[in-house]
């Protein structure tokens, strides 16, 4: 999970791209970079860190131009903590190519492979954003063979670029000289979208709430497929290359990745959240009568829109029992479960008011690995809960995400292999609700009847791009195995800042 900005305008970018990205912190804090682009000459400046931290006012006056991109990113693939690794990435040839993409090729090996030996391509890190660049870049080389480049040429490359990847992929790219392009996979997996500001500054960025927050105006989503080319002069030119393109969006955006103030895709996402509460109070009656539950409380921050609307159809007191540190950086991962517990309870107060003597209902967005809710429903009983239920606005995650979500492999996934009442038993609680998959779908589906699926692959087992088979996922799981540094951040998932805190 990442997220992209990129930007054409006839003024100077680069605090433009740095607002962007402070708009998008909440899709990735392990490194940022913008790039900015004068003349024929590319400016970057990049480094591991939240973008308060990456750019000073030195780096910025050293970003000149009228044109750019950014990335603000959270790793799934390749090391999360070489420098090296930090986008945008750069390649001299042809024209000059700066690239940055939020998604997860899952043929970066095979690829990887081929740009050595057929492509003559050199590739130096661990990073599938580099063989991202470079397939580009070889393409693009192909397709203009020293002609002056044309937006038909783009397209052309980008449609070779679709039959040569797989995996998830929403881009931005900067061509030196000719312009910015934006271009979306073909499933459509990862969100992107463009818009427009009343001076005619031109933006695409993962999410609108990006836009709207410089002050442009959401035009339209990128097309799963699609191809956006926006030239110097602002001139926007857009072609499908996909061949068979369908529209499906990752589901987990909508749950709890995207920011509840954007919009993807049609489709908003506190809408979105408070369906799936809606759903999940019907799943709750038929385990725990609400005449046995005396509050519900969310488990800050992501969950609130689910467990409000649950609270209301269900006539129960909706309160705020738990506290938030938002001055609490990440935690480092060391050894032992009592650091583990240390952790949450450094992030997280229990309001102990709300729980002595009460039956409590606490609604958490989803549950990955289970350590946390069993710390918190323990936060809960220390606090003086009666009885402590459990609800969850998704399903059990069953399955790793290959998409660019970094889900843990199948083994650290509390609910792989095991039957709910099993995970109640490790989590801790009196009772445990899991909206359902197909309620899920629903929920969110309805909002926009022009999606005619999902990729819900980490609750179902189902891979949208259907090519991802058990020898795929093991190889994945294995490269993530042995990335950690016990000396080095937590960059899982449930480390990830709420996008509220953004």
């Amino acid at each position: 999970m990442c997220g992209i900005v990129g930007v054409v305008s006839q003024a100077p970018c680069n605090q433009l791209i740095y607002d962007a990205l402070l708009l998008l912190q909440h899709r990735g804090q392990d490194a940022a970079g913008i790039v900015t682009l004068q003349g024929r000459k590319v400016y970057m400046h990049k480094a591991k860190g939240m973008v308060r931290d990456v750019f000073r006012t030195r780096n910025m006056r050293a970003l000149p131009g009228n044109v750019g991109l950014g990335q603000v990113r959270y790793p799934t693939a390749g090391n999360a903590y070489s420098e090296e690794e930090a986008q945008p990435f750069y390649v001299n040839a042809p024209f000059g190519i700066t690239l940055a993409h939020n998604g997860n090729l899952t043929n970066a090996q095979a690829l990887k492979a081929e740009l050595f030996s057929t492509d003559h391509r050199h590739i130096n890190t661990e990073s599938d954003t580099e063989v991202l660049v470079n397939v580009f870049a070889h393409e693009l080389e192909r397709t203009t063979r020293g002609i002056a480049l044309t937006p038909q040429d783009v397209f052309t490359a980008v449609a070779n670029v679709h039959r040569r990847i797989r995996g998830s992929y929403a881009v931005v790219t900067l061509i030196a000289g000719h312009g910015l392009l934006a271009f979306r996979d073909p499933y459509g997996i990862r969100p992107l979208c463009l818009g427009r500001s009343a001076e005619g500054t031109v933006m695409v960025a993962s999410e609108s709430v990006t836009l709207e927050g410089t002050g442009h105006r959401l035009e339209r989503n990128v097309a799963p497929g699609e191809a956006v080319f926006v030239d110097l002069q602002g001139q926007v030119h857009r072609q499908q290359c996909a061949e068979r393109p369908q529209l499906s969006p990752c589901i987990f955006e909508y749950v709890y990745l995207a920011r509840p103030d954007s919009e993807l895709d049609g489709i908003s996402v506190y809408q979105a959240r408070l369906n799936l509460g809606e759903t999940l109070a019907k799943r709750v009656i038929s385990t725990v009568p609400p005449n046995e539950i005396d509050v519900v409380i969310p488990i800050p921050e992501s969950s609130r829109p689910s467990a409000m609307q649950l609270a209301q159809l269900l006539g129960l007191p909706y309160r705020e029992g738990f506290v938030k540190n938002r001055y609490v950086g990440r935690t480092f991962i060391m050894p032992g479960q009592s650091v583990r517990k240390k952790s949450v309870r450094q992030k997280l107060n229990v309001i102990t008011s709300e729980f002595k003597g009460r039956n409590v209902l606490l609604v958490d967005d989803s549950i990955v690995r289970g350590t946390t809710c069993r710390e918190i429903v323990q936060m809960a009983r220390d606090a003086g809960a009666r009885k402590v239920y459990m609800a969850s606005a998704a399903p059990p995650v069953r399955f790793p995400n290959v998409y660019g979500i970094d889900m843990p492999t199948s083994a650290e996934l509390v609910a792989h292999g095991r039957t709910v009442e099993e995970v109640r038993q490790i989590i801790g609680c009196d009772a445990l609700i899991y909206q359902d998959v197909e309620g899920m779908k629903n929920a969110i589906g309805k909002l926009n009847p022009q999606i005619s699926g999902f990729d819900a692959s980490c609750f179902d087992g189902v891979y949208v791009t259907g090519d991802i088979n058990p020898e795929d996922i093991s190889r994945i799981n294995e490269a993530r195995i042995g990335q950690e540094d016990p000396l080095e951040e937590n960059t899982t998932r449930l480390s990830i800042p709420n996008p509220q805190e953004a």
